[in-house]
C-alpha cells in the first residue's frame, strides 16, 4: 500500500490553492529583491548599510532556493506571480533613490525605510505562510518557512539598529538646502 504525503493529501483543498498563490507571490517578491538589494547597496552611504544590504542579498538568494524546494515538497512548479506590494515597495526604493542627495545620511534614512517595508511585508507573508503549512500538516515546509521568517526578522534588526545607533543621528545634523 502507497502512503500519501500530507502535501498529497491537501492538494486539492482551497487552502493548499491559497498556500500555493501565497508561494507564488513571495517567490517573485524574493527573486525582485535579489535584483533591487544591489542598486540599494551601490546608493548607500554608509559602510554599515552597504555591509547589512549585501549580506540580505546573498541571503535571499539562498530564500529563492529554499522556495523552489518549498515548491517540490508541494508538488508544484516553480511559478512567480507578480507581487504588487513588493513591485511598490521596490519602486519606492528607486524613488528614494532618485529624491535623495548622493552620499548623505538622509539618503541612508530613506534605503532604510524602503528596507524594512520590505522586510515588514516578508515577515507578514512567511509568518502567515508558516502558519498555513503546519495547519496543511507539511512540516518539512513549516521548518523551511520558519527559517527564513527567523532571517527576515534579523535582517530587519540589523536595519533597525544601524538606524537608531548610527544613520538618523547623521542625518539629524544635515541641513536642507531647500
Amino acid at each position: 500500500m502507497a502512503t500519501q504525503t500530507s502535501s498529497t493529501i491537501h492538494a486539492d483543498s482551497k487552502l493548499h490553492t491559497f498556500f500555493v498563490k501565497q508561494l507564488q507571490d513571495i517567490y517573485w517578491a524574493e527573486k525582485k529583491l535579489v535584483k533591487t538589494l544591489p542598486k540599494l547597496e551601490e546608493a548607500a552611504t554608509t559602510a554599515k548599510l552597504k555591509e547589512a544590504f549585501h549580506s540580505h542579498q546573498i541571503q535571499t538568494e539562498t530564500h529563492v532556493s529554499r522556495l523552489e524546494s518549498i515548491f517540490e515538497l508541494v508538488n508544484e512548479e516553480p511559478q512567480a506571480l507578480k507581487c504588487a506590494a513588493m513591485a511598490g515597495i521596490t519602486d519606492e526604493g528607486e524613488d528614494i533613490i532618485d529624491e535623495t542627495d548622493e552620499g548623505t545620511a538622509q539618503r541612508d534614512v530613506g534605503l532604510i525605510f524602503a528596507g524594512q517595508k520590505a522586510e515588514h511585508y516578508e515577515i507578514a507573508t512567511y509568518g502567515g505562510m508558516h502558519q498555513l503549512a503546519k495547519t496543511l500538516g507539511y512540516a518539512e515546509v513549516a521548518n523551511l518557512l520558519a527559517q527564513t521568517l527567523d532571517e527576515e526578522k534579523e535582517a530587519d534588526e540589523l536595519l533597525t539598529s544601524i538606524a537608531e545607533n548610527d544613520i538618523n543621528y547623521q542625518a539629524l545634523n544635515e541641513k536642507d538646502d531647500e
